[in-house]
C-alpha cells in the first residue's frame, strides 16, 4: 500500500520539491513529478536546474526517448505512462489517479486558503481508503 506523506504551508512548492527530489536521489530513489500544468512543468524544468550549484539532478520530460533510464521525471498530464513507480511528488491541485501505483507518495501543500482546502481534501480520501498518512508542517524559512 503507498505510504503518503503531506507537506503542508509549503512557501514555495517548486523548490521544496527540488529539495524533496535531491533527498530522494540521494538514496538512491526514482521520482515521478506531478505538476498542475505546463507553466508550472517549465518552471519546475528550470528549478532543477539552477537550485543548487553543487547537485545535478538528470530530469526529463515523461515524452522524453531517455525518460526511461533517467531518474527524475516530469510531467502536468496524469494519465501518461510511467516508466518507474517508486516515489510520486504531487504539485497538483487534485489526487492523482494513479497514485496507488507508486510505493511513496509526497503531496506538497502550499500556504495559500485553496491550496491548503485541497490538500485537505485529499487527506480525507486517502485516509478514508486506509492509506498510511504523515503529515509534516513545513518551516517558515
Amino acid at each position: 500500500m503507498t505510504r503518503i506523506d503531506f507537506h503542508s504551508n509549503v512557501p514555495d512548492k517548486l523548490a521544496y520539491a527540488c529539495r524533496l527530489a535531491r533527498k530522494a536521489r540521494a538514496a538512491n530513489f526514482r521520482i515521478v513529478i506531478l505538476t498542475k500544468d505546463r507553466t508550472d512543468l517549465a518552471a519546475l524544468d528550470q528549478a532543477l536546474w539552477t537550485f543548487s550549484e553543487l547537485d545535478f539532478l538528470p530530469h526529463v520530460p515523461v515524452d522524453d526517448p531517455q525518460a526511461s533510464v533517467t531518474p527524475i521525471i516530469l510531467t502536468d498530464n496524469d494519465h501518461d505512462e510511467l516508466p518507474h513507480h517508486e516515489i510520486l511528488i504531487n504539485l497538483s491541485a487534485g489526487t492523482p489517479a494513479h497514485f496507488a501505483r507508486f510505493e511513496r507518495m509526497f503531496e506538497i501543500i502550499g500556504a495559500d486558503d485553496i491550496d491548503k482546502n485541497a490538500g485537505r481534501e485529499r487527506y480525507r480520501f486517502y485516509q478514508q481508503r486506509g492509506y498510511p498518512l504523515t503529515h509534516f508542517v513545513a518551516e517558515k524559512a
